[in-house]
C-alpha cells in the first residue's frame, strides 16, 4: 500500500493553519535571529506533524509579518493573505521602498481574502480610503480573523500590554481570551470570557522582539529572542514540547488525512453519488462522511460481536455449572472471553469507536457550513458562527474538529462565487426536505421509528424471559418432588438461557443509547418540522436565511449532545 504522503488529496488534506501577527518596527540587529527562530519553528511542525500541509495567515505588514511570508513561501507552504483593506489602500502604509516591493511581490504569491468590512464603518464602501480610528479599525479586524482562522498564531512581540487599536498585543489578547480590540466590543467579550472562560484550543507561539524606538527593550524579564508557548495564562517555554492537549488535537487531525489517503479510490467513488455541495466544503464532507460511515460499520460489529460472545459466555459457563459431564464448558467460556479480548484490543489500538464520533461530528459541521454557504449566509464576518458555536462543551478529544472546520472556512473565503437566487429553495429541499421526500426531516422521521422499533423489540424480549423465567420457576416449584435432577438442571438452563439473552440485548440496547436516541430524534423531527412550516410561510429571502442560520445552530448543539453521550460509551472488554 502506498504511504499517504504519495496519494494525499490536497481537497481533503487538512491543514495546519499558522497565523501571524507581529510588531513592525523591530530592530533589524534582532531581524535575522528572529526569521531563524521562525525557520525552527516551521521545521518543527513538519518533523511533528508530516501529514498536515503548513499554510500561513499574515496580512504581509512590513516587518515581521512579512518576515514569515517569505519563509513560508521559501518551504513551499502556502501563503494565504488577509488584507485589512484594498490592496492598492494598504500600499499607503508602506513608506520604505523595500518593504512596498516586497509587499506586492507578496500579494502576487498568496492567496487573497477581502476582510469583511469593519462594523461602524458609516461609509461601508470598499472604495473609501480608510484613515485614522477607521485604519486602526480595519487593522484590528484583520487581527480578529487571522486568530479566528488560525491553528496557532505566531506572535512576533515585546509582551507588552497595549491599548492601540489593532496592534499586535491586542491581537494576541483577543485570540487567548475572546476579548475584541475594538473598545466598544471589548465589554461584552471580557463578560462573555469571565462566564465562559476562553476556548480551550487557543495557542499562541511567542518569539520575544525588541522595538526600534525608545525604551523598546521587552517587557521584564523576557529578552529577546526567547520563545514560549502560550494557552489562557499557562505559558511554556518553546523549546520544550507543544502542550499536550494540542499535540492531541493535530495527532488526530493527521489521521484523519492518513484515513482519507488510504480510502481516496472509496471515497471518490462514493463522492459521485451524492448530491453537491458548497466546493470548499464538499469534498472534505464526503471523506469525513464516508470514513464516518465506514467506521460506524466497524464498530457495530466489534459491539455484536462482543455481546454475542457474551451472551455465549454466560450460556457456556450455565451449562457448565448445571449440567454433568460439561466441563469442557468452562474452557469454551475462557476462549470466548478471550476472542472478546481481542476484538477489543483491535478496536481500540485503531481508535475505531474515536473515529466514528469524531468524523461524524465533522460531517455534520461541515454539512451545516455547507448548506449556510449555498442559502447565502456569511461564513466570514462573525466570530460565533458555525466552528465557534460547534462543541461549546469543551472536550479536548473534539477540538481538533473546530480547527478543521476553521481551516475550511479559509477555502470558503477564498470562494469567490456568489449565491444564486435558486439556491436558497434548493437549500431548504435538500437540507430541510419532506416527510418521504429527503432532507433532515425523512432522516429523522425515519430513524426515529426505526429506533422506536428496536426499542420495543428489546423490551418484548425482556418480558418474554420474565415469562418464561416465572413459568419455569412455577412449574420447578409444583413439581419439584417428581421431576429427574436432570430435569430439573435442564429448566434452569432454559431459564438463565432467556435471561442471558435479554440481559445482553437490554445492554446492547444502552451501549447504543436507544431510549435517549428515540427522544432525540424526535426532537429534531419536531424542530424540523417547525422550520419547514415557517419557511413555507415566508418568501422573504433574509427571513428564511435567518430560520436556516438557527436551524443550523441547533443542529450543531444536537450532534454535540450526541457526540459526547457515546463518547462515554466506549468498547469495553471488562464490560462483558
Amino acid at each position: 500500500m502506498p504511504k499517504p504522503a504519495q496519494i494525499i488529496d490536497h481537497r481533503t488534506a487538512v491543514p495546519l493553519v499558522i497565523g501571524v501577527t507581529s510588531h513592525r518596527n523591530i530592530p533589524a540587529r534582532e531581524a535575522e535571529a528572529i526569521r531563524q527562530r521562525v525557520r525552527d519553528f516551521f521545521a518543527r511542525l513538519r518533523r511533528d506533524y508530516p501529514r498536515l500541509p503548513l499554510v500561513v495567515l499574515s496580512s504581509l505588514a512590513e516587518g515581521g509579518d512579512q518576515w514569515v511570508a517569505e519563509d513560508a513561501l521559501a518551504i513551499k507552504a502556502r501563503l494565504i493573505a488577509p488584507l485589512p483593506m484594498a490592496r492598492s489602500d494598504y500600499e499607503r502604509d508602506f513608506d520604505d521602498v523595500a518593504a512596498r516591493a516586497r509587499y506586492h511581490a507578496l500579494c502576487d504569491a498568496a492567496e487573497i481574502i477581502d476582510v469583511p468590512v469593519v462594523a461602524g464603518n458609516a461609509r461601508g464602501r470598499r472604495d473609501d480610503v480608510p484613515a485614522g480610528r477607521e485604519r486602526d479599525l480595519h487593522y484590528a479586524q484583520a487581527g480578529v480573523y487571522i486568530s479566528q482562522h488560525c491553528h496557532i498564531l505566531l506572535a512576533i512581540w515585546d509582551g507588552k500590554l497595549s491599548e492601540r487599536v489593532g496592534g499586535t498585543a491586542q491581537v494576541v489578547r483577543y485570540h487567548l481570551t475572546g476579548v475584541r480590540p475594538a473598545e466598544e466590543e471589548r465589554r461584552r467579550g471580557a463578560l462573555r470570557s469571565a462566564l465562559i472562560g476562553s476556548e480551550s484550543e487557543r495557542l499562541v507561539y511567542h518569539i520575544v522582539c525588541s522595538r526600534d524606538e525608545p525604551e523598546g527593550a521587552p517587557a521584564p524579564p523576557l529578552e529577546p529572542l526567547q520563545s514560549f508557548w502560550r494557552d489562557g495564562e499557562d505559558v511554556v517555554p518553546g523549546d520544550e514540547p507543544m502542550p499536550l492537549d494540542f499535540h492531541t488535537m493535530f495527532v488526530h487531525t493527521g489521521e484523519f488525512n492518513a484515513d482519507c489517503a488510504t480510502y481516496a479510490r472509496d471515497i471518490a467513488g462514493a463522492e459521485r453519488l451524492q448530491p453537491p455541495l458548497a466546493s470548499a466544503f464538499g469534498a472534505l464532507f464526503h471523506a469525513a462522511d464516508w470514513l464516518a460511515i465506514h467506521f460506524q460499520k466497524r464498530v457495530l460489529l466489534a459491539m455484536r460481536t462482543l455481546y454475542t460472545l457474551a451472551a455465549l459466555m454466560g450460556i457456556a459457563f450455565t451449562v457448565y455449572d448445571n449440567l454433568p459431564e460439561q466441563d469442557y464448558m468452562l474452557s469454551v467460556f475462557l476462549l470466548l472471553f478471550a476472542v472478546g479480548g481481542l476484538v477489543v484490543i483491535i478496536a481500540n489500538r485503531r481508535s475505531w469507536h474515536r473515529k466514528y464520533l469524531d468524523y461524524r461530528a465533522l460531517a455534520e459541521g461541515l454539512r451545516v457550513q455547507s448548506y449556510w454557504r449555498r442559502a447565502g449566509l456569511s461564513m466570514t464576518g462573525d466570530a460565533e458562527f458555525a466552528r465557534d458555536n460547534f462543541l461549546q462543551k469543551q472536550d479536548v478529544e473534539l477540538g481538533w474538529i473546530r480547527n478543521v472546520m476553521r481551516g475550511a472556512a479559509l477555502d470558503s473565503a477564498l470562494d469567490t462565487s456568489t449565491a444564486e437566487p435558486e439556491d436558497l429553495p434548493r437549500v431548504v429541499r435538500e437540507w430541510v426536505g419532506e416527510v418521504g421526500h429527503g432532507g433532515q426531516l425523512d432522516y429523522y422521521g425515519r430513524k426515529g421509528t426505526q429506533r422506536a422499533r428496536t426499542h420495543r423489540f428489546t423490551e418484548s424480549l425482556g418480558v418474554a424471559s420474565l415469562c418464561v423465567g416465572i413459568g419455569i420457576s412455577v412449574v420447578l416449584a409444583v413439581m419439584a418432588s417428581r421431576l429427574s435432577p436432570d430435569a430439573k438442571n435442564w429448566l434452569v438452563v432454559v431459564m438463565a438461557v432467556f435471561s442471558i439473552v435479554a440481559a445482553v440485548r437490554e445492554a446492547y440496547a444502552y451501549k447504543k443509547a436507544d431510549k435517549e436516541l428515540i427522544k432525540q430524534y424526535r426532537f429534531m423531527h419536531r424542530l424540523f418540522t417547525q422550520a419547514r412550516a415557517a419557511l413555507d410561510r415566508t418568501a422573504d429571502a433574509d427571513e428564511q436565511r435567518e430560520i436556516l442560520r438557527l436551524l443550523g445552530e441547533a443542529s450543531l448543539a444536537e450532534h454535540v449532545e450526541w457526540a459526547l453521550m457515546h463518547r462515554q460509551r466506549p468498547l469495553e472488554h471488562s464490560r462483558i
